[in-house]
């Protein structure tokens, strides 16, 4: 399977402005991020990602032919969570259904896993989003349950869905 991902570049900004410009796009993120997106928000988001811990922040650009399609990352816990990490990922709309998000979240939890002591990691995608829950079905997290009225979207209170991907063979040592 070819790689998806790779480290980011500051030359990655206006791609990534282009991607993050689109409401579509947006909508199935978390808040935070600032629309319009500028080639400035990119750039910033881009130094925050390489002078990031990789001890705690494992972050990917996902490419087609090296330019930048999305964006995945994982987060480690903290506290009697440090063996855990959150999943997040995005897809420019353009690239949608064409299999780079399954792809890239295989290719980022294994990296994760070999590279590391995680022992899960975890995604919480908003529940009406059937693309990402299926994605990560595909790349073999399971449901464990609906997380409720668990955000506020856009002014929509918004059920979330909890998937976690486990290591299941050696643990590194407790």
């Amino acid at each position: 399977m070819e790689s998806v991902l790779r480290q980011w570049r500051m030359e990655d900004k206006y791609a990534l402005a282009a991607l993050l410009n689109d409401r579509a796009v947006l909508d199935d993120l978390r808040d935070g991020i600032p629309f319009p997106y500028t080639v400035r928000d990119a750039e910033a988001f881009i130094a925050a990602m390489l002078a990031a811990d990789r001890e705690k922040t494992f972050a990917f650009a996902i490419v087609e032919n090296d330019v930048v399609v999305g964006s995945i990352a994982l987060y480690r816990g903290v506290n009697v969570h440090f063996r855990t990490a959150e999943l997040g990922y995005y897809l420019g709309r353009a690239f949608w259904g064409r299999g780079y998000a399954t792809r890239a979240v295989r290719q980022a939890c294994s990296r994760v896993f070999a590279d590391t002591d995680i022992l899960r990691i975890y995604a919480e995608p908003f529940a009406r989003n059937a693309a990402s829950c299926r994605v990560l079905e595909k790349a073999g997290f399971q449901l464990e349950g609906t997380l409720r009225k668990n955000a506020v979207k856009n002014g929509e209170v918004l059920d979330m869905k909890l998937y976690a991907l486990v290591r299941e063979e050696d643990t590194h040592a407790l």
